[in-house]
């Protein structure tokens, strides 16, 4: 072993390895314990690629390839390309257009002979790199519309292609960076209208649409009310105050509507109602006519449908659990894509609330610990880019597991390092092992 290959394995951040290898570990087993079938030949499976657990562990085996590949690299190779890493995930996404395959309601996938391929997955690195690399720079100051501009574009376009290809999904995970731009200085308030603009269109769907107009109308009175004073020495704040009304009347009776009725499916409207308890408007059938179950007298809701199936095999699990090849429920197919989007369920069905628990933690300690990294970095782009990693994995845990016992819409999103997929796997591996590479060389102040 050269010097040099020394200094970086005693560089490497060893928690954080051996917490990945633990959930590939994790997710390998899940995805045999759903996919394998009695009497398979195991052996001849893997090595034939025949199952879904043999193509992840085939995949497992290229990410480790990339991850030692990654630590053999030099640490500035990282900022000094991140625009061109940039370029490729944009040149990949808009490839899609012509060359996609229509796959369950999504026209982001590009099949490569037998395998899948997501281009917006592999985005998620791109925009960890480029922001990083723009926040890292002297003269970028979130004080000034431009720096706010630059950065939110950066994260915008990619989230709108990926929208246009009817991944909305995967789209709104790239919202999750701007809280690395809240924690290098982007406002506050931009968090917080983004957070009223949330509770709003959740308002537009459970309530009635006259009634929540009146309620949005009082609010505005009593809040000029309380601010007369003001507004006699302020005359600009009345305006301001009714633009914010007339923008929120405007989202509420227009804006959802139209969302609804022209961006999202019929599959994303009828997954987000069934989150909420409601069937779905008439207005967004899209002409299409649900079916009523003769038995109950009710429109049959597939998502709905599903949902139930996941909880009745998380509430199953008991404990600690059925065994990991003894799950009725994910064993015999009710849970629907059990191997991607409702992994969480196969782990909670076969190991029991303890089971449950045990994933949660190492899940909790990984972001603790990316966390950390982050705040030990004396480069910025080091420091960016890890608290970007942590939001990506953050928001795909927690809106996965929220997916799995209702508390979200079903929205395609992965468990990071365990669902079933070559794309994810390799890029969750890829943007970790870009940070322990980073954070080996943490002392350096990368530009």
């Amino acid at each position: 072993m050269s010097r040099n290959d020394m200094k970086i394995s005693k560089g490497m951040d060893w928690v954080l390895i051996i917490l990945y290898f633990v959930l590939v570990s994790i997710g390998l087993m899940a995805i045999f314990g759903v996919t394998y079938k009695e009497g398979d030949p195991v052996l001849q499976s893997f090595l034939g690629l025949k199952s879904d657990y043999s193509k992840q562990s085939y995949f497992a085996c290229l990410a480790l390839a990339l991850c030692l590949f990654i630590l053999l690299t030099d640490s500035t190779f990282f900022p000094a390309t991140a625009h061109l890493w940039y370029a490729a995930g944009i040149f990949l996404l808009l490839l899609v257009f012509p060359f996609h395959s229509a796959v369950k309601g999504t026209e982001s996938i590009i099949r490569i002979g037998g395998f899948q391929f997501q281009p917006a997955e592999f985005c998620k690195i791109s925009v960890a790199l480029a922001l990083a690399k723009y926040l890292s720079l002297p003269d970028t100051d979130f004080t000034k519309p431009k720096s706010q501009a630059i950065a939110s574009a950066i994260v915008l376009v990619p989230a709108i292609l990926t929208i246009l290809q009817k991944e909305t999904g995967l789209a709104l995970v790239f919202f999750s960076f701007f809280l690395v731009m809240y924690r290098e200085g982007l406002p506050s308030g931009y968090i917080i209208i983004g957070s009223a603009i949330a509770v709003l269109v959740v308002a537009t769907l459970l309530l009635d649409k006259n009634l929540l107009a009146i309620i949005i109308s009082a609010i505005t009175g009593i809040v000029i009310f309380l601010s007369w004073r003001r507004i006699k020495r302020d005359k600009g704040l009345l305006i301001k105050i009714v633009l914010i009304w007339l923008l929120c009347v405007g989202i509420q009776r227009f804006g959802v509507p139209f969302l609804f009725a022209n961006v999202f499916g019929k599959h994303q409207v009828e997954r987000i109602y069934s989150t909420i308890g409601k069937d779905i408007p008439d207005e967004y059938l899209k002409g299409e006519q649900r079916s009523i179950n003769e038995k109950t007298g009710k429109r049959d809701n597939t998502a709905d449908y599903n949902v139930k199936q996941a909880k009745i095999a998380v509430g199953s699990g008991g404990l600690i659990g059925k065994g990991l090849l003894s799950g009725t429920q994910t064993r015999y197919g009710f849970v629907p894509e059990q191997r991607t989007d409702f992994i969480f369920v196969t782990i909670a069905e076969g190991f029991g609330f303890i089971g449950c628990v045990f994933l949660l933690g190492l899940y909790a300690i990984l972001l603790f610990r990316i966390v950390h990294i982050a705040e030990r970095q004396r480069s910025t782009f080091s420091r960016c880019y890890a608290y970007g990693v942590a939001a990506v994995f953050f928001f795909h845990i927690a809106v996965n597991i929220c997916m799995a016992i209702g508390l979200a819409p079903v929205i395609g999103i992965p468990l990071p390092l365990i669902s079933y997929g070559g794309t994810s796997l390799l890029t969750f591996s890829i943007l970790l092992f870009i940070l322990i590479r980073l954070d080996a060389d943490r002392q350096m102040v990368l530009r």
